[in-house]
C-alpha cells in the first residue's frame, strides 16, 4: 500500500466513525427527547435500558431474518425502539410489555402501526402463538433463562428461531461449544445457538453495568428427542451440574444406581459435567430407560 493508498484508507475508517457516532447521537437524541416529552423515567429494576445504537438494531433484525409472512414476537419492547426496525418488515409484530405506562407510548412512537399487536402482559405467563413465529428481543436480562425454558420447554409451538440481546456472559455460555453448562445444554436440544455480536454499554440509554451480546438460535424443527428424553437429560444434568466442578462420579454417586448408568452410557465417571455435549448427555437419559 503506497502513501496515498494509506492515507485514503485512513480517511475512510476515520468517515465510518464519524457516521456511525452522528447515526448513534441521532438516535440516542431521539428517544431521550421522546422519554422527556413524555415525561418517563425508566424502571431499571424491570431491566428498562434502551438500545439507541442503529448499526446493533441493524444487525439484529439482519440476524433475524425477516421476512413479509413472518410474525415476530418481541419481549420487553419499551417505547419501541427494535419495534419499529421489526414493523419494516415483518407482516405482523407482537410485543409483549408488562409495564402499562409503555403501552401507549408504545403506539406513538412506531406510528400507530396496524401490524402491531400489543400484549400487557408478563412473558412468562403469556401463551405463545400457535402458528409460526420468531421471537427477536432485547430482553430483560434477569428472565433470560426462564423466558428460553417459556418458549423451548412449556410452550405448545416453539419458536422457529430466536435472535436475542442478553447479558454477554450469559450469551458466552449459551453458545460455548467447549464448556457446556445445563443452560446450553438446554438451548442445543432445540437449536443450534451461534454469537452474533458484542454490544458495549454505550450502546444504551441509560447504560447498563454489564456488557451485552446479541445471539441467534435457529430452533430445529423438531427437539432432538422426545419430551421424555428431554426430561431425563435435563434431570442428569441437573445433577451432574450440582458439582460442576467435581467429577461426575462425585454428582452420580448420590444417585441410585448412577454410576452403573453412567458406564451403561460410555461416560468415564472421571469426567467433568461441562466436558459432555448434549449428544452424551442424550446418551446418558436413553441408558436409564
Amino acid at each position: 500500500m503506497n502513501h496515498f493508498e494509506r492515507i485514503l484508507s485512513q480517511n475512510m475508517q476515520l468517515s465510518k466513525k464519524i457516521l456511525y457516532t452522528l447515526c448513534m447521537s441521532r438516535l440516542k437524541n431521539e428517544v431521550r427527547q421522546f422519554c422527556s416529552d413524555n415525561l418517563l423515567r425508566l424502571n431499571t429494576d424491570l431491566g428498562q435500558h434502551f438500545l439507541v445504537d442503529e448499526n446493533i438494531l441493524e444487525e439484529i433484525v439482519h440476524s433475524g431474518d425477516i421476512k413479509e409472512t413472518d410474525h415476530i414476537v418481541e419481549i420487553g419492547p419499551g417505547i419501541g425502539v427494535l419495534t419499529r426496525e421489526l414493523l419494516y418488515g415483518a407482516g405482523k409484530v407482537t410485543a409483549v410489555e408488562i409495564d402499562e405506562r409503555m403501552i401507549s407510548l408504545l403506539k406513538h412512537f412506531t406510528g400507530y402501526s396496524p401490524a402491531l399487536h400489543i400484549v400487557n402482559n408478563d412473558a412468562l405467563k403469556v401463551e405463545l402463538p400457535d402458528e409460526p413465529y420468531k421471537i427477536i428481543a432485547n430482553i430483560p436480562y434477569h428472565i433470560t433463562s426462564p423466558l428460553l425454558r417459556h418458549a423451548m420447554l412449556e410452550s405448545k409451538t416453539r419458536p422457529q428461531s430466536m435472535t436475542l440481546l442478553i447479558q454477554k456472559e450469559v450469551a458466552d455460555r449459551i453458545c460455548d461449544t467447549k464448556s457446556e453448562s445445563l443452560l446450553s445444554i438446554t438451548v442445543k436440544l432445540f437449536g443450534e445457538p451461534h454469537k452474533v455480536c458484542n454490544v458495549p454499554p454505550a450502546a444504551f440509554l441509560p447504560p447498563p453495568k454489564v456488557d451485552s451480546a446479541v445471539i441467534h438460535i435457529e430452533c430445529f424443527k423438531e427437539p432432538l428427542v422426545d419430551k421424555n428424553t428431554i426430561d431425563r437429560v435435563i434431570k442428569f444434568a441437573k445433577i451432574g451440574f450440582s458439582m460442576k466442578r467435581k467429577m461426575l462420579r462425585n454428582s452420580f454417586v448420590t444417585f441410585p444406581g448412577g454410576l452403573e448408568l453412567l458406564s451403561t452410557a460410555g461416560i468415564e465417571e472421571t469426567r467433568r459435567p461441562q466436558t459432555l455435549s448434549v449428544h452424551e448427555w442424550i446418551a446418558v437419559a436413553k441408558a436409564s430407560k
